[in-house]
């Protein structure tokens, strides 16, 4: 058995915070297998993070007693999601919200997309230094999600900071105070409320919305329960703007660190479909993944037992350069793109296509309106959270 070295590796540095890639560097290069003193193993090259996605050994212990320090969150009295779940319970939520999620239902919402694009950037052009995060990452997803789902706009305030509760609280419980596990647990109950009158709203008179869908979706003559409708509700409202917004806040943020690369979008703005895609490689919003071993395996000759848990790290294996050439420079026409932003396996992220589109959208119109966008100065901040990146704040300006 391989000896395991001592790295002084701290995800809760605010310097990690700041720019986690040296971080990750050290790691592919002296323990790309690397036991934490918590019991997480650590993966940072793409080709054990892409096997792990690949591998049926690897799943999200469904049903099995939680290890302490684990980063799967207890869901207790609650349906859970279905992407903490193993086949065959994963399969059939799944494939009930596939029947729902549709790429017709996506590809219909890009003129309704362009045109919020476009609202937001009347307000934003021009005006001088503005937060990006606030002006137009956070609405533009938000308003977007909202719309597919049905959630009139007058309830978005409120939907809103439930959803940062909830987002916050996607990191493991060892990192919450007491205080934060209790107003995680309020914004799932308040969440539940609303929903639950939405979805008797929508089975009385069904709308052109995905909440429509969700609960007309059969399988076999079978639908999703009530809890597992408010579950996959949750999910998809908090999941499909919050990822977003940081795809759009760390794109932008790489593309005026960059500014030949800002440059060439400018001149070509139909590079924004491989732009997004080089974005969610180079900085992606979700920087990790876990996974419980289902069954005792070996990786790069540490055996693994059943039980323990598997850290992927995302950002890592898309900086690998046994995959990614020159992995630490921002290139929009990159070939051969096979970044792990999303995922992969059965768990490979629903929401892809809508996040793409957005992407594309978002960064063509900004190239096309805002040539003139700079960084307006100031500190940057990053939320506080460890597997979710992305900025509390970014000061641009989009005056010509």
């Amino acid at each position: 058995m391989k000896t395991m070295p001592v790295l002084d590796f701290d995800p809760l540095d605010p310097a990690y915070r700041a720019d986690p890639y040296p971080s990750y560097h050290r790691l592919r290069r002296e323990a790309p297998v690397y036991r934490t003193p918590r019991g997480h193993w650590l993966l940072s090259r793409y080709r054990e993070c892409a096997e792990v996605f690949r591998d049926r050994r690897f799943g999200h212990g469904s049903g099995r007693v939680l290890q302490e320090n684990s980063f799967r969150r207890p869901v207790e009295g609650r349906s859970k999601p279905f992407i903490l779940l193993d086949p065959p319970e994963h399969t059939r939520l799944r494939s009930l919200v596939n029947k729902a999620f549709t790429p017709r239902i996506v590809d219909r919402l890009a003129g309704r997309i362009q045109e919020v694009v476009d609202a937001l950037l009347d307000e934003v052009v021009g005006a001088g230094p503005v937060d990006f995060m606030a002006t137009f990452a956070h609405p533009l997803p938000v308003t977007v999600i909202s719309e597919l789902l049905g959630v009139p706009a007058a309830d978005r305030h409120l939907i809103k900071e439930l959803s940062h509760v909830v987002a916050r609280g996607v990191d493991p419980d060892f990192r919450h105070e007491p205080d934060q596990v209790r107003r995680r647990a309020e914004a799932f109950t308040a969440f539940d409320e609303y929903f639950r009158a939405l979805i008797a709203e929508r089975r009385d008179r069904p709308a052109a919305d995905l909440l429509s869908e969700l609960v007309a979706a059969r399988s076999e003559g079978e639908g999703l329960t009530e809890g597992e409708l408010l579950t996959t509700c949750i999910l998809l409202y908090v999941a499909g703007h919050e990822t977003t917004m940081d795809l759009l806040g760390n794109g932008v943020l790489a593309l005026m660190r960059n500014p030949g690369e800002w440059r060439r979008l400018r001149d070509d703005p139909g590079l924004a479909e491989s732009a997004v895609e080089e974005l969610l490689r180079y900085d992606p919003p979700t920087q990790m993944s876990r996974r419980t071993v289902l069954a005792d395996v070996e990786i790069d000759g540490y055996p693994i037992a059943e039980g323990e848990q598997v850290v992927i790290l995302r950002g890592a294996a898309n900086r690998d350069p046994e995959v990614f050439p020159d992995p630490d420079r921002l290139d929009l026409t990159r070939r051969d793109n096979r970044h792990l932003a999303f995922d992969g396996g059965i768990h490979f992220c629903v929401g892809a296509p809508l996040a793409r589109l957005e992407g594309r959208i978002a960064f063509a119109s900004l190239a096309r309106r805002a040539p003139g966008l700079t960084l307006a100065g100031g500190e940057l901040g990053y939320r506080d959270n460890l597997i979710i990146r992305g900025l509390a704040a970014l000061p641009v300006d989009a005056r010509s």
